[in-house]
């Protein structure tokens, strides 16, 4: 009769294993912390699965057989394969060689990859970084199906299935040219903010009211969005060619060079960033890392 594999217990092969070494039901018992019958049933278990006696007796304890013979090398390294198989699976940054694929706004790729990637390049040189505009509607899907690692949301954005970490929260600034008229080091007047002519950056196109208008129907009030755009980078070039002035997140004009910094004369509600991954990559040693890694590259720079 052909042997079926779903007949053969995992035990059964570690037992074959210390019997073949030891070449002693006693001692292949007290190796496996088992009583002498016990490996004994299993030695009857595995001749009928075998279909050979595997050991006969000798002078001193018993020999393999042939059979048993050509098992033994085949059954170490296969009991091997599955210890190595079982155990946590190493990860040294310094060493890997992987990619991993970040979903992101146009805001979060400056304000958060741009940062990380700085850290990164320090203590893994080899692991490349592929950044995606997140696609709400496909995000679990690619998450599922592994296109994308890690995406860059907001709470509300975050899918309940998804594990998420607060990264930090952000708040709005005005930004203009350093030698703009109204860069005085004081505060800008409400009136005077209204008068000035606004850029603003709408990421799906064509939007001319953002948060900022929200707050300021909110006192009766209205500004002159003159320019929209769909990127934040293009945004200090074109205030430092004209006398536009911008409401933008701290954290993408703190670093820009030519352009003056200043508290909106009122109120704007700012935001929370979020970083989300799916169960897929919870338990991986290289995903959680990276994670890491990013979580507290934000961190630091608050």
């Amino acid at each position: 009769m052909k042997s079926d594999i779903r007949n053969l217990d995992f035990n059964l092969l570690k037992a074959l294993d210390a019997l073949l070494d030891e070449r002693s039901v006693t001692r292949a018992a007290e190796r496996l912390h088992l009583t002498q019958p016990a490996v004994s049933g299993m030695l009857t278990r595995l001749r009928e699965s075998f279909g050979d006696p595997l050991f006969v007796r000798a002078q001193r304890g018993m020999v393999p057989t042939l059979r048993g013979v050509e098992l033994a090398g085949p059954v170490k390294q296969l009991l091997g394969d599955i210890e190595q198989m079982l155990q946590p699976q190493a990860f040294d940054p310094a060493t890997a060689s992987m990619t991993t694929t970040i979903a992101s706004t146009d805001y979060a790729l400056k304000a958060i990859v741009v940062p990380f990637l700085s850290a990164l390049r320090v203590v893994a040189p080899n692991i490349r970084v592929a950044v995606k505009p997140i696609d709400t509607l496909q995000l679990t899907t690619q998450f599922e199906r592994g296109e994308v690692d890690l995406a860059l949301l907001t709470p509300e954005s975050t899918g309940a299935m998804l594990h998420s970490e607060a990264l930090f929260n952000e708040r709005y600034v005005c930004v203009m040219r350093t030698d703009h008229p109204d860069a005085t080091g004081e505060a800008l007047t409400l009136d005077r903010f209204c008068t000035l002519d606004h850029v603003l950056v709408s990421p799906s196109g064509g939007a001319f009211q953002g948060v900022t208008d929200q707050a300021l129907a909110q006192v009766d009030r209205s500004r002159r969005v003159m320019v929209s755009v769909t990127s934040f980078l293009v945004l200090p070039e074109i205030l430092q060619a004209s006398d536009l002035i911008a409401v933008v997140p701290h954290r993408l004009a703190k670093n820009i060079t030519g352009l003056a910094i200043t508290d909106p004369p009122l109120e704007i509600s700012g935001f929370s960033k979020t970083v989300a991954w799916h169960e897929r990559t919870h338990h991986d040693p290289a995903q959680r890392w990276l994670r890491t890694l990013l979580i507290d590259t934000c961190r630091t720079l608050d």
